[in-house]
Parts: C-alpha cells; structure tokens; sequence
C-alpha cells in the first residue's frame, strides 16, 4: 500500500489526481500539499498546508513512496515570467530535491509538450530546465509526462485556453496533428496513476498521444 504525495492538489490535473487516488486500493494515504487549508471527504486524504518560500521547514511533509508534481501557473496570473517561474520551476525543484533526500522512490513530472531547457520560448525552456535539474536527483524512477493543451474546468477562466480547446479539437481530426489534440485534465490524471503500479525504465518521457488511453 502506498502513500502518494500530490504537489498543485488543487489545480486541474492534482484535483482529479487526489479523487481518484482517493478511490485507488494500492493507496493507502494521500497527502494534498497546498498553500491553504482544503476540506476533503475521504479519511485517506490527509491536507498539509504549506509555506512555499519555506518548504525546507515542511520536510517531514515529504515523506511517502510517490510524489506526483503538477504545480503550475501563467505569467499573467503570475504576475510576470519571473514570478511564473517561482511557482512552475523553483517550488517544484525544491519540492522534489527533499523528497529525493528524503527517500521518495518514484517521482512523476507533469511538464510540457515542446519542453526543452534550451527553447526561446521563455515557457519551454522553463519546463525544460525543469526536467533537467529533477533528473539528476536521486530518485529511483523518474516519469515525466508532457501533454499538450490541457482542457477542463479550472478555478480561473483562462481566455487562450478556452478558444483553443474548441479549435484544437476540429484541428487535430487531421491525421498529421491527431498526436497534439488536447487532453483533459482528468486524462492526464488517470495515466499518472497508471504509470506509478507500473515498471518501467529509471527514465522514461511519455509524450503527447502516449497519455491516452
């Protein structure tokens, strides 16, 4: 029986994750990591509200056999590209650098698709650098999924998103852009889990077309 640990619990992927972790038998605990108190049903899910300027004070938080990371913003909501960066690359990095020194054996990235440290896209080489920085931690397994546009219901409209997820759909019926049709929330979710009762190589990316089903 496992103890997941979810980072972003309360945005479109962590939601769904911690619901249907909540309902995972090979789950014993889940812990939602948050920066405010949220309620919970299930006697399984257990909520650590934390400071993110001050993780290092929360290790004992980060204590479990799997931590799914799935924090993220915009730099508009953000406020700019550098305090996007704050949320999307510094409390994730350093979220994982304790788990790893804390034993967690499996880490699960929810990056980007195009996610490459050396972009020009100030987004992709974020998330590239990301991926880069967490794969030399010292993890036993390291997943790193990397969707294309994410649709479903999130807590702030997001008016480029929600134009898009209508397009992309009509779009991608092409056959040479059917690996980059959006993806929901919960999809992403359900093949996070999938890939955590699996093994699999110390490394692997799984990309576009291969969250589904």
């Amino acid at each position: 029986m496992k103890t997941a640990l979810v980072l972003g619990a309360t945005g479109l992927i962590g939601k769904n994750l911690v619901n249907r972790l909540a309902a995972d038998e090979g789950v014993e605990k889940v812990v939602a990591v948050t920066r405010r108190p949220v309620e919970y049903q299930s006697n399984k899910i257990v909520n650590q509200v934390v400071n993110f300027d001050e993780l290092e004070q929360y290790s004992d938080v980060f204590i479990g056999d799997v931590l799914f990371s799935c924090l993220g913003t915009t730099a508009k909501q953000a406020g700019s590209v550098q305090k996007q960066r704050k949320v999307d690359f510094d409390y994730q990095y350093h979220a994982a650098k304790i788990a790893a020194e804390n034993g967690v054996n499996h880490y699960i990235l929810v990056s980007s698709s195009g996610a490459n440290g050396k972009s020009i896209s100030p987004y992709l080489k974020m998330k590239g650098e990301l991926e880069d920085a967490v794969c030399v931690l010292p993890f036993k397994r390291i997943s790193i999924v990397q969707p294309s546009l994410l649709i479903g219901e999130r807590e702030t409209f997001r008016l480029g998103e929600s134009v898009a997820s209508w397009i992309l759909p009509i779009l991608c019926k092409l056959p040479f852009l059917k690996r980059y049709r959006p993806i929901s929330g919960d999809e992403v979710a359900k093949k996070m889990i999938s890939i955590s009762h699996t093994s699999a190589n110390t490394k692997q990316i799984y990309r576009l077309d291969e969250l589904f089903g």
